[in-house]
């Protein structure tokens, strides 16, 4: 059953007045799961407004209550879990489990800040000066943009929503226009938990309204997380204009196999973290370095686990793998291996029947299926070595010492996540001063964040202040130092 989107501006559900919208099945593409009219021009004006109108009352709101309402959608989230779960995994084409563990991360997220409150709100110093206090207070930006993917339509807005109005900012929300539907469901929550008018505005639209948005002379910051480019333009538009910018942007990211590895343990980890979501995480290994000596071995044992790898509709329980977000990534998927391929690749494990990552005939020639794949290269010129796929494709290097792995690791412009997996505490301590990324796993998938520890990369994996923790105040919050000192005694 297809449902109905609005627009929610201003506290009130609209239809929109630009052209459809149309939300499809990536596994069955003639599956319309919802559609609407779009947001036009003249509603982004309304929804910055809305949200500017918002914005005094909702900063003087106690941080208290303004974490009652958050809490209030958690509840309300976590009640339609299975619910929202079945329809992500039919918009976006994560397996149904994945999609309700992805609705339970945004209560999660939502849970984490709504307890805001009872954490620091500042910071007391010592004055030089008698009878003197120096306070450091934080301060709302104000009318936040936040502009967020397809590939996790609920998880990410909440990273980006939740600490947003826990330190009382306004948002004007623009989530991707492939998966409208779970953006509509967590405003949704956010407005059953007695949201005030104007607070949260969402604008389903086409990607061209991330400009619009940003170059909006009522806007204090927009936080961003999608492709390089679009980041990179996004916050070369926000300096131009003095308006800070969030930016979470490409990875290609890496892990490390070594000798004394636990190896069934890591052919798992490395499953997950390549395979999970389709690839379609900008935390998912993409990058696979053996040492030398185990690398045979290790790719047995990964194969033998990829043989076993189901590949369907995302909605059956026994899938481990759906497909990716549509026939366009779809496409440049099967284009990037086949550019490897004659770059000299060669395909080691899965590819499908073709070993090109695409399938012959059946439902899984129908959708926006790719096969699980992986590509060995000799040399770091390969594109699949070099190029963000962000689909289920893993390249293969060998190593002849933990040194030259580690190298190689840091062998990208990117610096998000990587996984070392070794049992040796000198080689790990040596991972974590060699690799220049923002989130280091050690025998653990690369994949994966969790909402009080700081998110982000390092390079030109983002731009800004980390996202999640602590961390989010530093983009949400601007200081002031207030000296404070009474009169006469």
């Amino acid at each position: 059953m297809s449902v109905q989107l609005q627009q929610y501006i201003a506290g009130d559900w609209v239809e929109g007045d630009g052209g459809l919208v149309t939300s499809t099945n990536p596994a069955r593409p003639d599956e319309v799961v919802a559609s609407g009219r779009q947001a036009g021009a003249a509603e982004v004006d309304r929804a910055v407004d809305a949200a500017r109108r918002a914005a005094r009352g909702w900063a003087r709101t106690p941080a208290h209550e303004r974490g009652a309402v958050l809490l209030a959608a958690a509840a309300h989230v976590e009640a339609n879990a299975q619910a929202w779960g079945l329809e992500l995994a039919r918009e976006e084409g994560k397996t149904a489990a994945e999609g309700t563990g992805e609705v339970l991360r945004a209560a999660q997220i939502l849970r984490y800040y709504g307890n805001e409150g009872d954490r620091t709100a500042g910071e007391v110093f010592s004055s030089p000066r008698r009878g003197e206090r120096i306070l450091v207070t934080r301060k709302p930006l104000g009318v936040v943009g936040v502009i967020t993917p397809f590939n996790f339509p609920i998880a990410i807005p909440a990273w980006k929503i939740a600490p947003a109005l826990a330190y009382g900012n306004t948002v004007v929300w623009k989530p991707a226009s492939v998966v409208p539907l779970l953006a509509m469901r967590l405003a949704q929550a956010l407005d059953a938990a007695g949201l005030p008018d104007g607070v949260l505005n969402l604008l389903i639209g086409p990607g061209s309204m991330g400009n619009e948005l940003v170059e909006h002379p009522d806007l204090d910051g927009i936080t961003f997380t999608g492709s390089t480019g679009v980041g990179r333009r996004l916050a070369a538009q926000g300096a131009a204009r003095g308006v800070p910018v969030q930016a979470e942007m490409g990875g290609k990211n890496a892990a490390v196999v070594l000798a004394d590895a636990d190896l069934d343990l890591a052919a798992e980890q490395l499953m997950f973290g390549a395979f999970r979501s389709t690839g379609q995480k900008c935390t998912a290994t993409s990058r696979l370095i053996v040492e030398d000596t185990v690398a045979d071995e290790f790719l047995e044992r990964l194969r033998a686990r990829l043989d076993s790898w189901a590949v369907g509709d995302p909605t059956d329980p026994a899938i481990q793998m759906g497909p990716v977000i549509d026939a366009a990534a779809r496409k440049s998927i099967l284009a990037g291996i086949e550019t490897s391929l004659r770059q000299g690749a060669r395909v080691v494990a899965g590819g499908g029947a073709a070993g090109t990552g695409a399938y012959d005939g059946g439902p899984l020639a129908e959708g926006a299926f790719v096969a699980p794949t992986v590509l060995e290269v000799a040399d770091g010129a390969n594109a699949c070595w070099r190029e963000e796929f962000f689909g289920p494709v893993l390249t293969l290097r060998r190593a002849s010492s933990a040194e030259e792995a580690f190298g190689l690791a840091n062998d990208s412009e990117f610096g998000l996540s990587a996984a070392v997996f070794t049992q040796d505490l000198t080689r790990t301590l040596e991972a974590v001063d060699e690799l220049d990324v923002g989130i280091l796993h050690i025998n653990s998938e690369s994949a994966g964040a969790d909402p009080h520890v700081p998110f982000g990369g390092a390079k030109k994996s983002g731009y800004g202040p980390k996202e999640q923790g602590a961390a989010a105040k530093e983009f949400f919050t601007h200081t002031t130092t207030v000296y404070l000192r009474g009169g006469a005694a």
